[in-house]
């Protein structure tokens, strides 16, 4: 399959573009019946050669083209309705069939505030091109009217959201005229699946009711449903708690397909460079290191420990809490005895083989460094952050 995609160079059609190389080049197995031969990429620098080439020999069309931020009003007309208008008369003078799909938006609905949007008629008359362009020629047609997007765009342009996560991570000034002002988001992910889906011939059709989306079996347009409706308040108070991830260590709680951990990642693609590395707190002491990776809100935290040549480390016990040791360098006596009755256990582990040992709750344990030479490294899990007013941890020798 040949692939045409119009507007390549913008947020969509880079991220797009990226994937189909990717299931194209076989980097994704995850759409086996999938096949990508050439994927042309047309843009502003592109020549009407290079249309009437892509146009002649495409099996698909994803019109990605438009223009949102123009100097005057009547350039959304020329840039939204315009261009649609040479990429099909193209298609048509070669005789070419293939399916397309249009970027359109949900100003398009022309509904509640944007009721008086030129954007939003710029995309309505682009809509209505191409429903025709389909009648007259048998062609599929497939419109989207996309709510905002987000993902890695141009700060302080057309996403508040990327202006917020740009601003953020690089300690810049910015306003929030309104926290309960409330959003409807497609992620760029969820959105290229969507189009994968849409290769696949299983697109999701829907209707509108002003601008909510309606899934519709025999609907008149398409849409991705995964989004997500959230605050401008609920946005930033995310992005105040990643900024701060690298000092508290608290990362929050990012449940699969969640606003929040699309927002993390999106976030991430805007630290500058400087911020990709950050110090961590060694407590260390003449036994070797403790250092605290990661701590969640519900799920514990991650540790590393470093134990010198011969050192025995713990020798106490916990109430609730629970812990698993997994060294990952060096070899390591474990050693358990249960409170309550005595019985002890011992067991001898290696980075050579690496596994977990559970440190049970009312059971004291100690883990000991078995070589003379080398340091002995040990991950450590715990089912809850440590909190210094009730550590939950006496000493009592193993």
């Amino acid at each position: 399959m040949n692939i045409l995609v119009t507007g390549a160079k913008g947020m969509v059609g880079t991220a797009l573009c990226a994937n189909l190389k990717n299931l194209r080049d076989g980097k994704n197995r995850t759409r086996p019946g999938l096949r990508i031969d050439e994927i042309y990429e047309y843009d502003l620098a592109s020549t009407p050669a290079e249309l009437e080439d892509y146009c002649a020999k495409a099996d698909f069309v994803f019109n990605l083209a438009g223009v949102n931020r123009p100097e005057k009003s009547e350039d959304f007309m020329r840039g939204n309705f315009g261009f649609a208008s040479e990429l099909l008369d193209c298609l048509k003078r070669h005789g070419n069939p293939a399916p397309v799909m249009l970027s359109s938006s949900i100003q398009a609905t022309l509904a509640g505030r944007f009721g008086n949007s030129e954007y939003g008629r710029s995309k309505l008359a682009g809509e209505e091109l191409f429903f025709a362009y389909g009648r007259e020629t048998g062609a599929p047609v497939y419109v989207y009217r996309f709510p905002n997007l987000m993902g890695h765009s141009r700060p302080n342009y057309n996403s508040a959201v990327s202006t917020f996560c740009w601003a953020v991570a690089n300690d810049q000034p910015y306003t929030v005229n309104d926290r309960s002002t409330a959003l409807e988001l497609l992620y760029i992910d969820d959105l290229v699946e969507g189009m994968f889906d849409l290769l696949e011939g299983k697109a999701q059709h829907c209707a509108f009711d002003g601008v909510e989306t309606v899934l519709q079996a025999d609907g008149r347009y398409c849409c991705v449903p995964v989004t997500h409706k959230v605050t401008l308040g609920e946005i930033v108070d995310l992005l105040t708690q990643f900024k701060a991830q690298p000092e508290t260590l608290l990362m929050p709680e990012m449940p699969d397909g969640s606003f929040a951990k699309k927002l993390y990642s999106l976030y991430l693609t805007y630290l500058p460079a400087e911020h990709f590395k950050y110090p961590l707190k060694m407590n260390a002491d003449e036994r070797g290191s403790f250092t605290e990776l990661l701590k969640t809100a519900g799920c514990g935290q991650v540790s590393v420990n470093i134990t010198r040549p011969g050192v025995t480390k713990g020798q106490h016990w916990h109430n609730s809490k629970w812990e698993l040791f997994i060294v990952v360098h060096g070899t390591a006596l474990i050693r358990e005895r249960c409170l309550a009755t005595g019985e002890t256990v011992e067991f001898t582990v290696s980075g050579e083989r690496i596994e977990a040992v559970h440190m049970i709750p009312g059971w004291t344990h100690s883990i000991t460094n078995l070589s003379e030479t080398d340091e002995l490294v040990t991950v450590m899990t715990c089912n809850e952050v440590f909190d210094p007013a009730r550590p939950d941890t006496f000493f009592e020798p193993v």
